[in-house]
């Protein structure tokens, strides 16, 4: 059983002076703070207390998984919530504002017009800052869904071959991460071969694979709440000058980004030296998205490693790095680690093979 009072002091030291409680209401949150999934549930914080309302769904579950928070069993939002208000002496209300939709922002106007609600984004930055950088738990919890993901690729390079189509190698890989233990996928699994490999973002379509292909494969496995990422480009067949030559820099243009991280580098330029490289190569105009992202309970996280983020790095943040290069109606590559960043550098959690695979 995990005890979340620490993570909740930490998220409740957040609240803005003067307010009174947060109110937490994503699924994301609650599942971070807590250590608990689920699709329903409120969670109200302040200084000096905790309480989880959930539905008769999940309160055995809840009591079975987590302490340090009082668990209610959730009846009635507005009669429930309006007592918690009146004993906690309610009267400022701080909410996420990158998760409360404006409709569900109204109804809480409606119900409590005693309350004020706050639009700041304060706390809810506050919890994002919180999630970016990582505890020496979570980071544990990511190399184990890293681990799948590595055997997954090991895995799938011995079935792919011409004639199998997009969709069987996806779905193979899914099987196999099911097999060996993720609770779910990070994202919908991305298979692109040939001429489709451009498409940084592809759907694996009924296309079958032909010899002298090029099949990016981008996917992540779940597990314990936490998500992997990595990315893999390897020939069917023996690959072309051409594409040897573009995977070649792709790879370089990783090592060179590699090469900047550490705490107190720049994520913009980190993404600039892998950039400048790949531009420096003659293929400036087909690297358009960023270079990397965090990750953690998202696939998708703060800070990024992109163009515009001025965010300096810090021990326990855990980023993506994925250049990339696609020349449409002819192929694409991309390479794709995941690193955290520690007290000297980077440690890559990511240990496939990056070499030139040819299948």
């Amino acid at each position: 059983m995990w005890d979340c009072r620490e993570q909740l002091q930490k998220a409740a030291a957040l609240i803005p002076q003067g307010v009174d409680a947060a109110l937490i209401t994503s699924d994301v949150s609650r599942q971070y703070l807590l250590h608990f999934p689920s699709t329903a549930g409120y969670l109200l914080l302040s200084q000096e207390r905790a309480v989880f309302l959930v539905d008769s769904r999940y309160t055995e579950k809840a009591e079975k998984t987590f302490s340090g928070c009082e668990i209610v069993l959730l009846t009635s939002v507005s009669k429930q919530l309006k007592e918690y208000f009146e004993t906690w002496k309610v009267k400022t209300l701080a909410v996420e504002s990158s998760f409360m939709t404006l409709r569900e922002y109204n109804r809480f106007q409606k119900l409590f017009p005693e309350i004020e609600i706050l639009r700041s984004n304060q706390f809810d930055n506050g919890l994002l800052k919180m999630r970016s950088v990582k505890s020496a738990e979570e980071i544990q919890r990511m190399k184990a869904a890293q681990k799948i993901t590595d055997s997954v690729f090991e895995k799938i390079c011995g079935f792919i071959a011409p004639g199998v189509t997009e969709k069987e190698i996806a779905a193979r890989m899914e099987y196999e991460m099911k097999l060996l233990g993720a609770d779910g996928f990070a994202f919908d699994t991305i298979v692109v071969s040939g001429k489709n490999s451009s498409m940084p973002h592809g759907t694996p379509s009924s296309k079958k694979v032909e010899a002298g292909n090029f099949i990016t494969m981008d996917f992540g496995a779940m597990l314990d709440g936490y998500m992997s990422d990595m990315t893999r480009t390897v020939a069917v067949g023996k690959a072309g000058e051409e594409e040897r030559r573009v995977y070649e820099t792709v790879l370089e243009a990783q090592r060179e980004a590699f090469n900047m991280i550490r705490p107190g580098a720049v994520c913009m330029d980190v993404d600039k030296a892998a950039r400048t490289f790949i531009a420096d190569a003659g293929y400036g105009g087909y690297f358009g998205h960023g270079l990397g992202h965090s990750l953690g309970v998202e696939i998708h996280e703060s800070p990024a490693f992109n163009m515009s983020d001025l965010t300096e790095l810090e021990p326990g943040m855990v980023l993506s790095v994925e250049p990339g290069i696609y020349l449409p109606g002819k192929f694409g590559v991309r390479i794709e680690d995941v690193i955290a960043v520690t007290e000297n550098g980077f440690e890559n959690l990511t240990k496939s093979p990056k070499e030139l695979l040819e299948l």
